[in-house]
């Protein structure tokens, strides 16, 4: 399993790792921690070193109840970072945290390398036909309704079947657009009860039906800490051990707030491997 991102062929056989570097200053767990570009680029720094393939940027909180911004000034907290970052490692594939199309436009113009959709194209309906156009790596995810109201009263018939049945949709618009490398994000969180979200967890594997590598975000989130009866600072050892289950269902991509840790389980993954 292989996607392309800015003239390089990546594979996927060995689960790869996204770093989390939020420009926001509300998000759930590191809101507002950077505040200067000498913050943004040592947390860069730090990540790359310890392994990430990946950067995601977000300037758009996309927490429970999280308060809506305007494109303007999301535009304006992510695309100067994207060209800070890209400046100073210019060899870094950043993938951009957004569900706008002109905002994913402009970044991958700046450089970017691929978009990150929590909405898979529903709060914008022109974001397929932009990245058909690019012709970047999509990361679409699940997600019932909007940041603002998803955790009001999530609701599922069956939560793989219905997930399923909203992916198959969603894969099929976007390769009739000829939109080649998809990846599905089943949405831990984002519209779902913590039941919801360990059910998910527990089947993942069905998820492989649609035949597009996975990414798995479950880094610190309140499925974690809520069942520890802890907080999102405190839910690091927890994280790891549920990184340690996703790898065995096949998750593709880790997107994680720590890097190191992530990057330890897949390597004590990759040697299990050696006596299948």
């Amino acid at each position: 399993m292989t996607i392309h991102c800015k003239g390089n062929l990546i594979s996927l056989k060995r689960p790869k790792i996204m770093g989390i570097l939020n420009i926001t200053p509300d998000s759930f767990y590191d809101g507002g921690k950077y505040k200067s570009d000498k913050d943004f680029l040592a947390q860069t720094e730090k990540m790359l070193q310890e392994g990430a393939t990946f950067i995601d940027l977000g300037a758009y909180s996309s927490r429970p109840g999280a308060q809506n911004i305007s494109e303007s000034e999301e535009s304006q907290r992510l695309l100067p970072i994207v060209s800070l970052i890209l400046k100073h490692f210019p060899d870094a594939l950043l993938s951009i945290d957004t569900f706008r199309s002109n905002i994913a436009r402009n970044a991958v113009e700046a450089g970017a390398a691929m978009i990150n959709d929590i909405s898979a194209a529903s709060l914008d309906p022109q974001m397929l036909d932009t990245i058909a156009q690019l012709q970047v790596p999509y990361i679409m995810m699940h997600m019932q309704g909007t940041p603002q109201n998803m955790q009001q009263n999530p609701t599922y018939q069956d939560v793989l079947i219905d997930i399923n049945h909203y992916f198959s949709e969603k894969v099929r618009q976007a390769r009739q657009k000829h939109i080649h490398d998809i990846i599905i994000d089943p949405g831990f969180g984002f519209g779902k009860t913590i039941d919801h979200n360990f059910e998910l967890l527990h089947k993942m594997e069905l998820l492989h039906f649609h035949e597009a590598p996975i990414l798995v975000g479950i880094s610190r989130k309140s499925m974690i800490y809520k069942t520890l009866n802890s907080t999102p600072t405190e839910a690091g050892n927890g994280t790891t051990a549920l990184h340690s289950f996703v790898l065995q269902k096949g998750a593709n991509i880790l997107r994680v707030h720590d890097v190191k840790e992530a990057q330890e389980c897949v390597t004590l993954w990759g040697k299990l491997q050696e006596y299948n």
